[in-house]
């Protein structure tokens, strides 16, 4: 990974060329990003750029040894530790056993969140953990000198799950850290840290994405201009969902939720059913995504109504529906839409039967309109 490989965040590129440049590098840095943002892949560019052999003022070179062992993870310098969980793929209770999978995993996309390694590893709705054990063993780990380069690195992706006595243990590191060696804290959940931890490091904040910044990236990875344009408008910064949305994705939401609409607007039954029945047969996750898809659009029709159109990030095919449809429903209306939509989610969480939801759903909508 380097820093060209990231779209945008420039400001944050510099500070950390800056720092490795000025060898004013802290022992332990934590990059605190929001869920689904470039905290991982930054760290991977920066941790690529410190031990680059030929590195230039914007970037690492990308061919020398260094970089092409980083480039598949397996520089000798270069440490992990991650959350694991009971695994029927991998027999092991440290990160070290886990480390194929994990380099498969990031090397894939390293724009990820905890749920998607978690159902890598095949774990099976357990919970992720970094064990006391781990913690314990970071110094065997890095009680010899570099190897190569010109330090040690331990990243720790996640560390705002570790337990008391896990993060405890992370805690006199960082107290009395090894020579020549950098910690880089990967965390979206910062708040979840021991304050002790976090006063032992340097803290970098990464911005979420812009939705100019998805929509470049989706379009060099052969996303279309509109699924490009639709995508980050639904993922909202975050490049994991946006990632997700276009394998997932390659129907038109917006066509679906309009189509919708307009039957419970009309109050067409037997389309109604129809819709049900297609429904039904979706993935769990695609059922609650349509669903998240309408509240935010209910949101933006509350938005519009009130006169705050200018706040709207919707792209121009949803600003005209919204527009439009907004004359339909009143703001009360509106309210009860939307709880309507959280009550029907919360089912199909819990395995209601997903037709039965949604035609309830649609017909309790079809009354809050004000037809002519």
């Amino acid at each position: 990974m380097l820093f060209r490989d990231i779209p945008g965040l420039e400001n944050i590129k510099a500070t950390l060329r800056r720092s490795v440049r000025n060898s004013h590098l802290a022992h332990a840095q934590l990059f605190d990003y929001p869920t689904g943002g470039a905290g991982l892949a930054m760290a991977l560019a920066f941790s690529t750029y410190i031990n680059c052999e030929n590195r230039n003022e914007e970037d690492a070179c990308g061919t020398c040894a260094s970089c092409a062992k980083m480039s598949k993870l397996i520089h000798p310098d270069f440490h992990f530790i991650f959350p694991i969980a009971t695994s029927k793929k991998v027999d092991g209770k440290t990160s070290e056993a886990f480390l194929p999978l994990w380099r498969s995993f990031l090397l894939e996309n390293p724009y990820r969140v905890l749920p998607d390694w978690l159902d890598h590893i095949g774990a099976d709705n357990k919970q992720g953990n970094i064990s006391v054990e781990e913690a314990r063993g970071i110094l065997r780990k890095l009680s010899v000198k570099a190897y190569e380069g010109e330090y040690k690195i331990l990243l720790i992706w996640k560390p705002d799950i570790m337990n008391a006595a896990s993060s405890n243990a992370i805690l006199k590191i960082l107290e009395e850290p090894p020579e020549k060696t950098l910690f880089l804290l990967i965390s979206d959940q910062s708040d979840k840290l021991l304050t002790t931890i976090i006063s032992r490091t340097q803290r970098i904040t990464i911005p979420a994405f812009t939705d100019s910044e998805i929509k470049t990236y989706l379009k060099q990875n052969d996303a279309t201009d509109a699924m490009a344009n639709q995508v980050a408008f639904l993922s909202d910064g975050n490049m994991a969902e946006a990632l997700k949305l276009v394998q997932e994705e390659q129907d038109d939401r917006s066509a679906w939720f309009a189509d919708w609409m307009r039957s419970s607007y009309k109050f067409d039954v037997a389309h109604l059913v129809k819709l049900s029945d297609n429904y039904d047969v979706m993935s769990k996750e695609k059922q609650k995504g349509l669903l998240e898809y309408a509240l935010r659009l209910f949101r933006d029709m509350l938005v519009w109504s009130h006169g705050a159109g200018e706040l709207l990030r919707v792209p121009q095919e949803e600003l005209t529906f919204v527009q439009n449809f907004s004359k339909t429903v009143n703001f009360e209306s509106l309210e009860r839409m939307i709880g309507e939509v959280n009550t029907a989610y919360y089912h199909i969480e819990r395995n209601v039967r997903a037709k039965m939801v949604f035609l309830d759903l649609s017909l309790t909508v079809a009354q809050f309109f004000q037809r002519r």
